[in-house]
């Protein structure tokens, strides 16, 4: 299911690239390439307006691939800021650390490799904005660790919150559908929470904390 009408996406993701911007280009391609999937750069422009209002002195990133949301998030924090990036794979570890040196910003970088909710166990807390784009069945497990330690204004994006429309289309609902449905719940059931999700690409989901 198309959540926008394919005319009106192409037309969103041409206004939101950033021309000009080589390294950012690379990795779309590259996602291409291997049918990685990256948020793309309407969500990458929604995470650069969202920092900037949120100015965070930490990111927490659970499930940043080969770096191309983390690049988005690096480019706009305070000189002071830093974003964490989690990925189970070493491979995309390296890759994220080549193209954010290319890109100037490695230096505001903290990369953990492993399973992303542990690593955040691991690292602890609070951070300004969690970021989660794990394996959908993983979100009701992240929201437990995340929500504790949320303050007020702290934010949680979570991506691919209508999953092709398979949220109200699949019954019953596999896996990671169910994953994605119970964390909707809690979020919206949530009084200490102020909840939206944007039919942005694939869904956003944008919780601030009261």
């Amino acid at each position: 299911m198309s959540i926008v009408d394919p005319k009106v996406q192409d037309y969103l993701q041409d206004l939101s690239r950033l021309p000009g911007d080589e390294i950012l280009a690379e990795m779309e391609a590259v996602a291409v390439e291997r049918g990685f999937p990256i948020v793309g750069p309407q969500v990458g422009r929604l995470l650069t307006v969202l920092t900037r209002l949120r100015r965070p002195q930490s990111v927490f990133e659970l499930g940043s691939g080969y770096g191309y949301s983390t690049l988005w998030f690096a480019r706009c924090l305070e000189p002071s800021g830093v974003v964490h990036h989690t990925d189970g794979s070493e491979d995309n570890s390296r890759q994220a650390r080549e193209y954010l040196k290319r890109a100037g910003v490695a230096e505001r970088v903290r990369f953990h490799v492993g399973d992303a909710i542990d690593s955040l166990r691991e690292v602890g807390g609070p951070h300004d904005i969690y970021y989660v784009d794990i394996d959908k069945h993983q979100y009701p497990d992240a929201f437990e660790v995340i929500r504790p330690a949320m303050r007020a204004g702290d934010l949680l994006i979570v991506d691919n919150m209508i999953w092709s429309g398979r949220v109200v289309d699949e019954t019953p609902p596999e896996a990671s559908t169910r994953g994605i449905r119970v964390l909707t719940e809690r979020v919206f059931s949530d009084r200490g929470l102020e909840s939206s999700i944007l039919p942005v690409r694939d869904g956003v989901l944008i919780s601030r904390a009261l």
